[in-house]
């Protein structure tokens, strides 16, 4: 049976801005598929590149900001662990998430209480906030099922007067569930992990995001018992709209969707089997946020016992 660790990371920036608390495609191939028992490390290299027109308004703090671009480059790390001991049948993980970052953002205009600046630009380098996991997966067959929940602890950097932050300024909660069809004989593989996440107010701009949902997916075929190709993509959007007396631009609702190619390497380390996944994603059906394309690199390395 393959066997893989999972990973959980956030996106770097909030809905006031355009994006959400959840990094969409952060799953992908075998998502569901238990983790090996034992201490596993898994470094996620992350790097976004997106921008919308003049016509498209955003709220960052207390300006408005028109003409948006930004280039993102976070480098993630979770240490997890994996016991043996089942829970309802489940195998248990638990992990917690950091990486450090830069980021640029752009705009044409930002219009605030202050003045008015033109081709504002604003790079920040720091630390994410701190992102706990815990999931159960089972197997039964070529099925596998997983149930998830994740957070923000906001201790990352940020500023609510800068364009540019890494840290989202407040507190969240995500929690869903994912499916991998694996079929070892055929070399078949298919995964999807819906999730939702609740936000809390931020308390430096009086901005409350709304609930918001979104959807990771896989479809690859192994070619060797080794290399796997294939296509992956992602679905995200928000439920309700963001909130409170920092909330300028009204009723603020956000979606967007990519797809793109993957390519999977899996190899051992001793007797326990690494991963390696990367893959790349062009955006569209983009509202309220920028659009653009990421690339995203999953590799997960047991540490044994």
């Amino acid at each position: 049976m393959i066997s893989i660790g999972l990973f959980s990371s956030q996106s770097v920036l909030a809905d006031e801005g355009g994006v959400p608390f959840w990094m969409s495609g952060q799953y992908a191939s075998m998502a569901a598929v238990p983790s090996q028992p034992g201490w596993s490390l898994v470094l996620m290299p992350y790097i976004y590149s997106g921008s919308a027109d003049k016509s498209k308004n955003f709220q960052h703090g207390q300006s408005i900001n028109a003409g948006l671009s930004a280039r993102e480059s976070i480098f993630l790390f979770q240490l997890g662990y994996s016991a043996e001991e089942k829970i309802l049948g489940g195998q248990p993980y638990v992990g917690i998430g950091w990486g450090p970052g830069s980021n640029t953002t752009t705009a044409f205009a930002s219009v605030s209480s202050v003045n008015t600046e033109f081709n504002k630009a604003n790079s920040v380098t720091g630390s994410t906030d701190i992102y706990p996991l815990a999931s159960l997966a089972w197997n039964k067959g070529n099925n596998n099922f997983m149930t998830y929940v994740t957070g923000d602890i906001p201790v990352g950097t940020y500023s609510s007067t800068s364009l540019s932050s890494i840290g989202i300024g407040h507190a969240a909660m995500d929690a869903g569930g994912g499916y991998t069809y694996l079929n070892n004989t055929t070399g078949l593989e298919f995964s999807s992990v819906v999730g939702a996440t609740y936000n809390w107010m931020n308390n430096q701009t009086n901005y409350k995001n709304g609930i918001d949902s979104h959807l990771d997916w896989s479809l690859s075929q192994f070619v060797s018992q080794s290399w796997q190709v294939g296509i992956a993509g992602y679905v995200y959007y928000q439920l309700t709209a963001d909130s409170g007396s920092g909330a300028r631009l009204g009723a603020f609702k956000s979606q967007v969707a990519a797809i793109g190619p993957q390519i999977g390497y899996l190899f051992n380390i001793g007797k326990k089997q690494a991963y390696i996944n990367l893959r790349a994603y062009k955006e569209f059906w983009a509202q309220n946020r920028v659009e653009g394309y990421a690339m995203i690199s999953t590799i997960s390395i047991p540490l044994g016992k």
